[in-house]
């Protein structure tokens, strides 16, 4: 009987967690391939001889996924369908010792800053001539640009310091290389994210306004060519840098849209959180927001359940949505993580409050995002194609991110080619997606 060989050193990377570990993962592609070597990225089948797990370890749920999809590939090296099992992100870098002693047929763990070393144990070189080059695992119309790496913000619950390292900004013409290269490739939108835009280029030198350089990369990015959208993601209020509005406003290319997580709307859970603002400020800065780039949708995410949250802060939280209408808005169940200011203190808001607080939350987001897109119909908006499903062509404006926003639903009887912009006519609208029909302008 014949047994079945594996392709040589063939390589499965596997993604957990946000865009930036997605990001990651597309780096370590390049220089694998660069080396030669075969390599997919979320293979549906075990076929190939190596498996690289990159983690998430933000929050329980996130940690546990990591756990699970960690074990699942050590029962398949158990089983004969693997040889090698190596894991690297966030939660190799933060739990580590830990790891090695309770999964121990892991063949080795890396942390978020390893990449050498990780390419060594796959037995391929980093190749410095390959900076600026990204596989894409995005459709190839757009892609995120990591502009910057770790957090100096001293957030209590947040353990993302512990585990991607103080903030460094990545090298501004680096950047416009990538972006160049991504354009020529057939990218046309750019999402920039990073744990925190706003600090870009404090760590720098040179530069436009006080040492953050934020405005100025996003200037240069937009003369590039073949670029139509650039998006900002992970934007601190605290110290925001206010001239980045003024280029919103006079750039076409950037989109009206920012990403700001807030976390409360609570000025007493501000404080505990560290946010360095509060939330009569907040709402200063989005009233300042609103009125230099009219039109600008904002998305916030929040916290539900930070220690010492009562019934009066969250209600405190809750009108303040109820004011603010954010055009997008997440919020999360808090998790208490260790070696975080906040796990000194005790976590003492129980789970089912905790989510029955994100379900208040939820359905008020609910009724504001229906208010706000039956606004929409009889509107004409311009629709980045993304793919076709369920006899649909779905997109998304300008107002939106991939995954996490709103949709526009265009008939798959129409014709539309994915990664084109195409004109739409909303004809309909519900809590989050938008229906309508192509039109020429």
């Amino acid at each position: 009987m014949k047994t079945k060989v594996k392709p040589k050193s063939s390589i499965n990377i596997v993604t957990l967690g946000c865009s930036k570990n997605l990001v990651d993962s597309e780096v370590l592609y390049t220089q694998l391939k660069g080396n030669g070597l075969e390599v997919t990225h979320e293979a549906k089948k075990d076929t190939a001889s190596i498996v690289v797990v990159n983690t998430c370890g933000f929050i329980d749920n996130a940690k546990q996924e990591s756990i699970d999809t960690i074990l699942r590939y050590v029962d398949a090296k158990e089983a004969g369908k693997i040889d090698k099992l190596y894991v690297t992100g966030c939660l190799s870098h933060r739990y580590k010792d830990d790891l090695e002693k309770e999964i121990p047929l892991v063949d080795a763990f890396f942390g978020t800053n390893e990449l050498p070393r990780l390419l060594k144990a796959l037995k391929a070189d980093y190749k410095h001539e390959l900076v600026g080059e990204r596989f894409l695992t995005t459709p190839a119309h757009f892609a995120y640009l990591k502009i910057a790496e770790g957090c100096d913000r001293p957030c209590s619950f947040c353990a993302i310091p512990i585990m991607r390292g103080k903030h460094v900004s990545r090298n501004m013409n680096e950047l416009v290389l990538e972006a160049n290269s991504l354009a020529k490739k057939g990218t046309k939108e750019l999402i920039l994210i990073a744990q925190d835009l706003t600090f870009y280029g404090l760590d720098l030198k040179g530069g436009q306004t006080g040492g953050r350089k934020l405005k100025e990369l996003l200037e240069r990015l937009s003369n590039v060519n073949g670029i139509e959208w650039i998006r900002l993601q992970y934007a601190y209020p605290a110290g925001f840098p206010l001239e980045i509005l003024d280029t919103m406003a006079e750039r076409e290319n950037i989109c009206r849209y920012l990403d700001m997580p807030l976390q409360s709307g609570s000025d007493a859970m501000l404080k505990h959180m560290r946010r360095g603002i509060t939330r009569e400020k907040t709402e200063a800065l989005i009233e300042t927001i609103r009125e230099k780039v009219p039109g600008i949708a904002l998305r916030t995410t929040l916290i539900s359940g930070y220690p010492g949250e009562t019934e009066a802060d969250f209600e405190e939280t809750y009108s303040f949505v109820e004011r603010m209408r954010f055009d997008r808005l997440g919020i999360f169940n808090y998790s208490h993580e260790e070696n975080t200011h906040a796990y000194l203190a005790e976590d003492d808001v129980p789970e089912d409050v905790k989510q029955e607080r994100s379900d208040e939350i939820m359905a008020l987001q609910q009724t504001i995002s229906e208010e706000l897109n039956q606004a929409k119909v009889g509107q004409t908006v311009k629709v980045l194609v993304d793919r076709k499903e369920s006899g649909y062509f779905v997109g998304r404006t300008e107002f939106d991110s991939p995954e996490v926003d709103n949709e526009v639903l265009i008939s798959a009887e129409q014709y539309a080619r994915l990664g084109d912009f195409v004109h739409v006519k909303i004809n309909k609208a519900e809590e989050f997606d938008l229906y309508g029909d192509i039109v020429n302008i």
